[in-house]
Formats: structure tokens, C-alpha cells, sequence
């Protein structure tokens, strides 16, 4: 399929997905509404990026990923904002049907105006493929959900069932995909990993993305149960951050053109480290908001740096044939990594509110919190510590090792 037909396809799953959770009278009936909306981002984002690597000059890449991640950083931050005003007036239904009018004007918008500027060609879909990436990924996903619900006695299995499933299927996947790749007709071509630049960058954002999506999990709880600060509140403090994030995205793309990936990923590796470990070992009760503001800062601004100059250096280092499957890949492993941020954060906090003696993770005590707080955000503290040591191998495409690895990566077949 070209442009327009996949951008329809994805914005009509997530408009009907939208639909069913208005119209929801049970939560079974508002999940599934739920993943119907998912379908739709999940193939909007690697649309999104290949398209923009397809239409965009290498030398300007830069500037129009910045641009790309002001929509990425400052929907994420608005939203809880946005969501948590209308809940006030509205039951929880309405925030479905505010979005749906926004969703079927976009839907009509890109039905006359997105242009079709991929080359198609006809690809066999492998069953096989679709089944073992559906059972793995959800198995994996499931499994690291469960490590946050085994730490305080709930879950509804143990979590390394469905994560030694998940891995096994996995394994299963890859293996099919290599055989395909004999033919070009992987579901999910995984050369795109012979590139050097590609498989630092993509292990640089996955380790990010760990800390990135925990923190966004701990810190909310850390405001709400030990500084005191009601829900709205806790969300204008977090709210400057994911602004500046965004604001400062086409400043950071103009400077990837200029400088390349290294000179920016590097400092801001050391920016995502010096936030983690303040949150870690700078706060705590009696701590004012005002610390956790400007850690937050530091936080967003650091992954500006991070991910913009990540973006287009990972799909850079590709041939234009593997463009969508880096941006696919990039998409699941960005879905994974939050999924195993959330829960390793989520265990540690419940592992430090019930080392207090408190025992209730979801009402604790200031004390609780905090202990609980302070272990998670160690957790990303030594993390970030790897994601300096990655920025330091990251480079620009475009030199001569590059080439020949991205060349190998397209045209040799694998045996």
C-alpha cells in the first residue's frame, strides 16, 4: 500500500477505536477501544517517520525531526493536563467524544492532502509472522506488567511464564524473519541491525526509553503521596518540561544538521543522568516542588538532545528500502522499553514502600513513598550511566564505513 491508503487505514482504527470507548457502558467493552486506537498509532508513528525520511533531503533531516518531536514531546505532556480539566466537568466518556471530532477531521484532512510517496510493490504477507510477533511481544508485555503486581502479591501469574514464552516465540520470529529475508519478504527485516549506526543508536533510545517511561511513572506518585500536591497540580509541575522538550526540538534538529548526533547525545546522556540521580538522592519529605521542577527540566530537556539526533542518525544509516522497517522496529522497541520501564519501576517502588512496613503501594505514607521513590529512580540512575556510554559510539551517517554497511544491509542476502 502507499502513503495515503496506510495513513487512512491508521487513522480510521484509531477513529473507530475512539468511537467504542465513547460509547462504552464497561470497561472490557472501553479496552477494547483501547487496542482498536493502538492499531492505529502503532502504524501512524513508522509512517510518520519513513515518510519523512523518504521526502526530506539528508542535510535537513535534522531540522524536520525536531519539528516532528515537537508533536511527539508536547502532546504527552498537555494531555494529563487537558485530561485531568475535562474530568472535572465531564465523565471519563467525554474525553472520548472531545477527540473524536479532532480524529474525523484529521481523518477527512489526510484523505485529500497526504500524498502518496512511497514505491509499492507487491509483498506477501506471512501469517506466520504476523502470529509470532502478536503472541511474543504481547507475551513479553504481559510478563513485565506482572513483575510490578508479583512485588506486592497480586499477580495473576508468575511474571517469568509469559516472558520465557515470550522470548521463545520470539526467537521463533527472528528465526523467520532471517528465512525471509532470502527473498525480501520479511515481515520485519532484521538487517537493518548489520548497521552499526543504526543498532548503537536504537540501544542508546531503548535504555532511555526504560528510565524515560519509569520516571513517568514514579514521579507522579512521588508529588502526589510525600510533597502532598493535588493530581492537577502534580501535572502544571510536569507540565514545563514536556513544553520545553518540544520547543526545543527544531533548535536541537538545526544543530544535528550542523554538528551531527555526537555533540548533542552526549551531553544530553549526562543531562538524563544528573536529573535521574538528583531525583534519586535530592529528594525526599520535606523537599520543595521547586526541586523536582527543575529535575524534571533537566530530564526533558536532556531527551530532546537524546532523541531528535537518535531519530536521524538510526534511520539515517539506512538504505531508503529498509526505511520502514527501521521505523518499525524503532516503534516496537520503543512500546517494549516503556513496557519494562513501567514495570521495573513499578516493582521497585512497591519493593521500597514495603520495606517501610507500610504494605499499601497504592495509599502510602509520605515516608513510603519516597523510600519507595528513591529505590526506582536508582534503578534509573545506574541505567543512564549506560546511555552515556552508548552516545559516546553514536556518529552521523554518511561516512565511508557507513556506506558500505548499509549497502551490505540492503543488498546482500543472508545465508
Amino acid at each position: 500500500l502507499n502513503t495515503r491508503p496506510v495513513f487512512a487505514v491508521a487513522m480510521s482504527s484509531f477513529t473507530i477505536g475512539t468511537l467504542v470507548a465513547a460509547l462504552s457502558p464497561t470497561f472490557e467493552m472501553l479496552v477494547v477501544g483501547r487496542v482498536i486506537q493502538a492499531v492505529g498509532t502503532a502504524i501512524m508513528m513508522p509512517l510518520m517517520m519513513t515518510t519523512v525520511m523518504t521526502i526530506v533531503a539528508a542535510e535537513q533531516r535534522g531540522r524536520v525531526m525536531g519539528r516532528v518531536s515537537i508533536v511527539m514531546s508536547v502532546a504527552p505532556a498537555v494531555g494529563p493536563i487537558v485530561s485531568g480539566a475535562l474530568i472535572q466537568v465531564l465523565p471519563w466518556q467525554g474525553l472520548f467524544w472531545v477527540m473524536l471530532p479532532i480524529a474525523v477531521t484529521m481523518l477527512a484532512i489526510g484523505l485529500r492532502k497526504v500524498p502518496n510517496v512511497s514505491e509499492t510493490r507487491k509483498v506477501r504477507l506471512d501469517t506466520l509472522s504476523v502470529i509470532l510477533s502478536a503472541l511474543a511481544f504481547s507475551a513479553l508485555v504481559f510478563g513485565l506488567s506482572q513483575i510490578g503486581a508479583a512485588a506486592v502479591g497480586e499477580a495473576a501469574v508468575q511474571p517469568w511464564v509469559p516472558i520465557v514464552v515470550g522470548l521463545i516465540t520470539l526467537g521463533f520470529f527472528g528465526w523467520r524473519q532471517v528465512v525471509l529475508q532470502r527473498t525480501d519478504s520479511a515481515l520485519l527485516d532484521l538487517r537493518t541491525f548489520r548497521s552499526r549506526d543504526f543498532a548503537v543508536s536504537i540501544a542508546m533510545m531503548t535504555v532511555a526509553m526504560v528510565s524515560l517511561f519509569g520516571a513517568f511513572i514514579v514521579l507522579p506518585q512521588f508529588a502526589r503521596y510525600t510533597l502532598g500536591l493535588e493530581p492537577l497540580w502534580v501535572g502544571a509541575i510536569l507540565l514545563p518540561g514536556g513544553l520545553l522538550m518540544g520547543l526545543a526540538g527544531p533548535t536541537v534538529g538545526k544543530l544535528y544538521d550542523r554538528f551531527g548526533p555526537r555533540p548533542l547525545v552526549v551531553p544530553g546522556s549526562i543531562g538524563l543522568a544528573v536529573s535521574l540521580w538528583t531525583f534519586a538522592l535530592a529528594l525526599g519529605e520535606g523537599s520543595s516542588w521547586v526541586v523536582l521542577l527543575g529535575a524534571h527540566v533537566l530530564l526533558m530537556l536532556s531527551l530532546a538532545f537524546l532523541f531528535t539526533p537518535a531519530f536521524s542518525s538510526s534511520l539515517g544509516s539506512l538504505p531508503p528500502k529498509l526505511y520502514s522497517h527501521g521505523s518499525a522496529t524503532i516503534a516496537t522497541l520503543q512500546q517494549v522499553a516503556g513496557a519494562a520501564g513501567t514495570a521495573i519501576f513499578v516493582a521497585l517502588y512497591a519493593t521500597g514502600v514495603a520495606g517501610t512496613g507500610d504494605g499499601n503501594p497504592d495509599l502510602p505514607s509520605a515516608a513510603a513513598a519516597a523510600a519507595g521513590s528513591h529505590l526506582a529512580f536508582l534503578a534509573g540512575g545506574i541505567l543512564s550511566l549506560a546511555v552515556i556510554v552508548l552516545a559516546l559510539f553514536v556518529r552521523k551517517p554518511g561516512a565511508p564505513a557507513d556506506s558500505a554497511e548499509s549497502a551490505e544491509a540492503a543488498e546482500e542476502p543472508v545465508h
